[in-house]
């Protein structure tokens, strides 16, 4: 088994960078602009369709998405923006399954 990276000055600054990043879009910004289906949304989120549902319900039967559900929605924002600006071996090395299909 290889030994793990050492860390850096530069590594240390990223982890920061990223944990300081707030990051996030909410379900309702992100089905505005994308018009996507509820099914698709779960699918982004690996989350359930009655969960996804709950996002959009108000009151009593509200569900409030988690931090985390919120940057799956930014970061795939940001993936159907950019798309097309992302080379194929930076989609291989970040979705190995992608290059497979």
């Amino acid at each position: 088994m290889n030994s793990p990276h050492a860390l850096h000055e530069r590594e240390l600054d990223l982890i920061a960078l990223y944990s300081q990043c707030e990051l996030g879009m909410t379900p309702q910004k992100f089905y505005a602009k994308w018009g996507v289906s509820y099914e698709q949304m779960a699918e982004i989120c690996s989350r359930s369709l009655s969960t996804v549902r709950g996002w959009f319900r108000r009151g009593r039967y509200y569900r409030r998405p988690t931090t985390n559900d919120l940057r799956h929605l930014a970061l795939m924002d940001f993936l159907l923006e950019h798309f097309e600006e992302i080379p194929e071996p930076l989609w291989q090395m970040l979705c190995s399954t992608i290059s497979q299909e």
